[in-house]
């Protein structure tokens, strides 16, 4: 079996993963510096857009970084949770646009 890899749809799906999840670390940080600074906060439903659009482990590595959102249900759980959709979408992506066999 023959794999080849559209290289263009690579290149721009690495600097999709990488931006978004780099969005979804500094969303954190930026809601805890807001938290703190009694400032107006990034709304829950947006921190939790980021990490569907493939921002997961962006968005839990600064939720852990920044100690923020770590004990909201919706976070705990939800952020791991969008990570494991996260992978069926990447299978996805790699399947029918990346690979071409």
């Amino acid at each position: 079996m023959n794999l080849n890899l559209n290289m263009d749809y690579l290149k721009y799906f690495i600097i999709y993963y990488l931006v978004i999840n780099v969005i979804g670390f500094i969303s954190m940080g930026w809601d805890k510096f807001k938290a703190k600074h009694n400032m107006w906060r990034t709304p829950e439903n947006t921190l939790l857009l980021i990490p569907l659009l493939l921002g997961s482990i962006g968005s839990f590595i600064g939720m852990k970084v920044f100690r923020h959102k770590t004990l909201h249900p919706q976070f705990k759980y939800g952020i791991p949770a969008f990570f494991v959709i996260n992978l069926v979408c990447i299978y996805f992506i790699f399947k029918y646009l990346i690979i071409i066999t």
